[in-house]
């Protein structure tokens, strides 16, 4: 049995989990400055648990492709009092973030997983989180910089390049001390890459299984949905379900999307039939308390 260790959880791995998206952003490239300001946003959070969430995802900076970075001052702000009335609804708490202070912070007040798009790069990032005795980790793969990551992305090798990336940043962080139950791993769906990029990634997703790290997927209505259906953010539900389905039957362990009641509903069908593990509802042993 897999089992991911977080600062007070150890979530249980055994089937794929929905990490609830909870963007904090004016300008986020799907759902920015829907959920603005505190209230708002916990009360999306409850929302998001009700439809099954088994993680919250709290991201104060946008990273879609031509964003511009955020004042660390100004994430902190969006963040932290979110991070504190998420922290007593009873799931782990993930902050997407790719500061170092912000790490920091978030870790200092509690929360349970850090998750950088950028895989802990920036200087300081690493010590962040090694500083920390069990907090998860979500490495992802990025090439470039979201300002400028879709302009001209290009691999040999998409899969084995993402793959070589990976194992260097688990490397990295175990010269720190920081024990692979503690990590999760993400391809970066996106994140300088094509359409084209996206799919070879999702058709031999498995190959990243051999870097011996539970896989977390985020397709949830990304642009690669768009360009092979033709329709626009806000009509991209049944892709962004068919991704995420494609993606758990390849392997992933944590789903990360913005529509959780579909693909919780979506997942029990799969699991029904026999298509996926079976597991445990939130709220039961999904997530234990680690005592720590």
């Amino acid at each position: 049995m897999t089992v991911w260790t977080t600062t007070r959880y150890a979530i249980d791995l055994a089937t794929p989990r929905v990490m609830g998206i909870v963007n904090l952003t004016p300008d986020s490239f799907s759902d920015g400055g829907r959920h603005a300001g505190t209230s708002a946003a916990l009360a999306h959070c409850e929302r998001l648990l009700k439809d099954g969430a088994d993680i919250l995802d709290i991201g104060g900076e946008s990273t879609r492709p031509g964003s511009d970075p955020v004042p660390v001052d100004e994430e902190l702000a969006r963040v932290l009092p979110v991070l504190r009335g998420a922290l007593a609804l009873g799931v782990p708490v993930s902050v997407d973030t790719v500061k170092p202070e912000v790490m920091r912070a978030a870790l200092e007040t509690g929360a349970d997983i850090v998750n950088d798009v950028n895989g802990l790069r920036r200087p300081g990032a690493v010590e962040a989180v090694a500083a920390h005795p069990s907090c998860g980790i979500c490495l992802m793969h990025m090439q470039g910089e979201p300002k400028s990551m879709q302009e001209h992305p290009h691999y040999d090798d998409v899969v084995a390049d993402v793959a070589r990336f990976l194992a260097e940043r688990v490397a990295t962080l175990a010269e720190h001390g920081v024990a692979r139950e503690r990590l999760t791993l993400d391809p970066g769906v996106g994140f300088g890459k094509t359409a084209a990029h996206n799919f070879e990634l999702l058709a031999r997703q498995r190959e990243l299984l051999a870097l011996g790290v539970p896989l977390l997927a985020g397709w949830s209505r990304k642009s690669s949905l768009g360009a092979v259906t033709g329709r626009p953010i806000g009509q991209r539900l049944a892709a962004s379900v068919a991704a995420a389905l494609a993606a758990a039957l390849q392997g992933a362990s944590v789903l990360r999307v913005h529509d959780v009641a579909e693909t919780v509903d979506a997942l029990k069908v799969w699991r029904a039939a026999g298509l996926l593990p079976g597991g445990t509802d939130r709220g039961s042993d999904l997530a234990s308390q680690s005592g720590r």
